[in-house]
């Protein structure tokens, strides 16, 4: 899996108990009173949206603080339990397009954080603009 695929899973897998329920259909009684045909089964229902700053908020505060990860690729990284090393942060960069500065330079670091929350958000996760900046 990729690098970005295992931060989705962390965040999505986590915030999946926080999105909101889809609302369940309606049954509706036959006037008749006989037994109506089961309805076809409805299409699955998009996930619901899940709210990144709160996910990794409640994460943070379980482990304890969390570090600076609304800003430090690094401390996101470590606080999703995923490799933080130098070559992860350059396989993610290489995935996500990242070419900002030399690989391990805080122009780098900090364009990477970036692009994780815009990818973030562009496959269903709120993320809040204290996550973006």
């Amino acid at each position: 899996m990729s690098i970005f695929g295992n931060i989705m899973g962390k965040i999505f897998g986590s915030g999946q108990a926080k999105a909101a329920p889809a609302p369940a259909p309606e049954a509706s009684a036959p006037a008749s009173g006989v037994p109506a045909a089961e309805p076809a089964p409805a299409a699955s229902p998009a996930p619901a949206s899940v709210d990144v700053g709160v996910v990794l908020a409640e994460m943070a505060s379980a482990k304890g603080g969390g570090g600076n990860y609304q800003s430090s690729i690094v401390d996101l990284l470590k606080l999703l339990d995923l490799d933080s090393s130098l070559d992860a942060r350059k396989a993610l960069a290489d995935e996500l397009g990242v070419h900002a500065g030399a690989p391990g330079t805080a122009e780098q670091n900090i364009a990477l954080h970036k692009a994780v929350m815009a990818k973030l958000a562009e496959n269903g996760g709120i993320v809040p603009d204290s996550l973006r900046n």
